[in-house]
């Protein structure tokens, strides 16, 4: 029974953990250890990449095993807490050996030069341990994408036509997957043993300065007293948080315990205010200036400059918050919500005077990388000043005790972003060793007969379908590697290309039927997660549909002339806000779902920035106000007069 109850859960994730004692001692010395190393190494230390690569996910791996059970569905016994305690050590240990022969593996010439068994045993355990501890953190979905890209390479020979590829023998496969630059030590791991982490410790460091509290309290402030004002502070808070902690899910859970049960109690009902939070949540890491650590992930694959790509992420990522904040007002005025007492709204002037100095390590990041300075060292440059502000207040100030603190919750909190690039990287070496790559930009053509809106339906899936369950940082470089060329290929400028990808790697969050932000936000509010998935996707529409109108009509991504660019975004505003009333089926007054599809068509062609679709979009939606407007004046007339009768 017993070993039926092992196999089962093991197509489950792990539950964490709630160390105590010696276990949490371990932990907390191994995560502190890794997160002072992280700093050392990309400011202070010139390490081999593999050197770095190699103790960066040796530790993660280790610290995996520590905080994350083997199973939800599996209760810990000791003889699990003993393997656990195996696995750390062998984990450890094949970081060890790697240190050591870094020199002579990073110089070797992959395949030609031959594995000895002690090379073989130690690839093999960081392939196995790595793929194990991204099933406990991401779910059994990562360990079944992983295994169909590593059958490929192993029975892909015996295919016909243009996906069969030579034949690899088993320690080809595991040089390929454990000593080449193409996997573990491929650019998911690289990224995340660099500036990821190190952002990943920018936010811990935010969060223990106080300044959650104070990006909350500013929201409340700027929308707390407006119809639906509790709703809108989740918008608010969330993205705030969620441009920094790149995660949907853990800004879910972070902001989310607050925003809910205050949106329920104003009068939403369960599944929109969780809805909302993840919706909005999600949205964080499409919001620059950080992105979630988007838009480095993007400047070092497409090696194109920061600054470009937050210039251009701008006006998507403002839409999209224009829209959610537009539904939240429109659900407020449909089910007609009370607004807020005055008294429990904190003053604007006040939050500001307390908190201003919250906005200095963000200017701090955005000044020192549009001066060109890697992510890693503008984190580091943002993290010291962080520590700085934190002694403007006697509250807030960070000692050594809370340096450290913040230190181990930013390690702990990249475990599952590092795990999930690990397994991105096992899959990219099964790409890049059989070419998949480039065939799989020649089928995407052959399947779209290179028709480019077609091809975007389909690379769209792809994103969603690789996306589901992965962090962001893991499902960009996996996706982006897959999809990216078949859309340059078609003359894609390669900004949109990549943010495209980037939309709909970090959108599937919010996309059924594994919509783990949206699950997550389900299980505060107490709310059925499916409906709670569905009502996301519907919130975050806008997410889905501007990728396709900024890759048709680059304007949107501030390409162009500059007057241009202001009414492509003054009519695409115009158009979210429309679309938003569609969606809600608000419009001054309650309408009928054949106006609901005709207002939606036309807010479509409003968002297209287009001279002709603008005009007609505007001329259609004035005239179906027009028509809402006169049958809301008749029913107030016939109203009124029954009222007199």
């Amino acid at each position: 029974m017993i070993s039926k109850n092992i196999l089962a859960g093991w197509f489950s994730t792990g539950a964490k953990r709630n160390l105590s004692g010696i276990h949490l001692r371990l932990f907390s010395l191994m995560a502190l250890s890794l997160a002072v190393f992280q700093v050392w190494s990309v400011i202070f230390g010139k390490l081999d990449p593999l050197n770095q690569m190699a103790i960066h996910l040796s530790f993660i791996v280790a610290l995996t095993f520590f905080v994350y059970s083997y199973s939800r569905k599996v209760t810990d016994k000791k003889y699990l807490i003993l393997a656990d305690y195996l696995a750390a050590s062998l984990a450890i240990s094949a970081g060890v050996y790697y240190t050591i022969h870094a020199e002579r593996i990073a110089t070797r010439i992959p395949i030609m030069d031959p594995l000895s068994n002690v090379d073989l045993f130690f690839g093999l355990v960081f392939v196995v341990l790595s793929l194990e501890a991204a099933r406990r953190t991401i779910g059994f979905p990562v360990v079944l994408i992983v295994s169909v890209g590593i059958s490929y390479l192993i029975w892909g020979h015996q295919l016909s036509g243009v996906l069969s590829h030579r034949e690899f023998s088993a320690i080809e496969i595991l040089d390929d997957l454990a000593y080449s630059f193409n996997g573990l030590w491929g650019s998911p791991v690289a990224v995340a043993a660099s500036f990821v982490f190190m952002f990943m410790l920018f936010g811990s460091f935010l969060n223990k300065a106080g300044a959650g509290d104070f990006f909350f309290q500013l929201s409340s402030a700027i929308a707390g007293r407006s119809k639906g004002g509790a709703a809108k502070v989740a918008v608010l808070a969330s993205a705030f948080f969620g441009s920094i902690s790149g995660s949907p899910t853990a800004n879910v859970v972070t902001t989310g315990a607050f925003t809910i049960p205050v949106s329920k109690k104003n009068g939403y009902k369960s599944s929109f205010a969780a809805a909302i939070e993840a919706a909005a949540s999600t949205g964080g890491s499409i919001l620059p200036p950080i992105m979630g650590s988007s838009a480095f992930l993007m400047a070092a694959v497409t090696q194109l400059p920061y600054r470009s790509i937050i210039i251009a992420a701008f006006i998507p990522a403002i839409l999209y918050y224009i829209s959610l904040l537009a539904m939240v007002h429109f659900e407020a005025l449909r089910l007609d919500l009370p607004r807020a007492a005055k008294k429990d709204i904190p003053k604007l002037s006040r939050i500001l005077k307390e908190g201003w100095h919250y906005f200095l390590p963000l200017i701090v990041l955005v000044f020192f990388l549009i001066e060109g300075y890697s992510p890693s060292r503008t984190a580091f440059y943002g993290m010291l000043t962080i520590i700085i502000i934190s002694w403007f207040r006697k509250s807030t100030r960070m000692g050594v005790r809370a340096i450290v603190e913040a230190l181990i919750d930013g390690a702990r909190s990249a475990i599952p972003v590092s795990t999930a690039c690990a397994a991105a990287g096992l899959v990219i070496a099964g790409i890049m060793s059989t070419g998949l790559g480039g065939k799989l930009t020649s089928i995407v053509l052959q399947l779209t007969e290179g028709h480019l809106l077609f091809t975007l339906i389909l690379v769209m899936v792809i994103c969603i379908i690789l996306g589901m369950g992965m962090p962001v940082a893991a499902a960009y470089i996996l996706t982006a590697m897959l999809a990216a060329p078949a859309l340059i290929e078609l003359g894609v400028p390669i900004i949109s290309a990549h943010l495209f990808i980037v939309y709909f790697s970090i959108f599937s969050a919010i996309t059924p039927p594994v919509a783990v932000a949206a699950f997550a936000a389900a299980g505060i509010a107490d709310a059925n997660p499916n409906k709670v998935g569905f009502e996301a996707a519907r919130l975050g529409l806008v997410g889905f549909i501007v990728p396709f109108m900024f890759v048709l009509e680059p304007t949107l991504l501030m390409e162009g002339e500059l007057l241009a660019i202001v009414i492509s975004f003054f009519t695409a505003s115009i158009g979210v806000i429309v679309l938003a009333a569609a969606l809600i089926g608000w419009f001054g007054v309650r309408i009928s779902a054949i106006k609901r599809i005709m207002l939606g068509l036309s807010a479509l062609t409003m968002i297209y920035p287009h001279f002709l679709s603008d005009i007609i979009g505007l001329l259609a939606i004035l005239i179906l106000g027009l028509a809402v407007n006169k049958s809301k004046l008749s029913f107030n007339k016939k109203f009124n007069q029954a009222k007199v009768n």
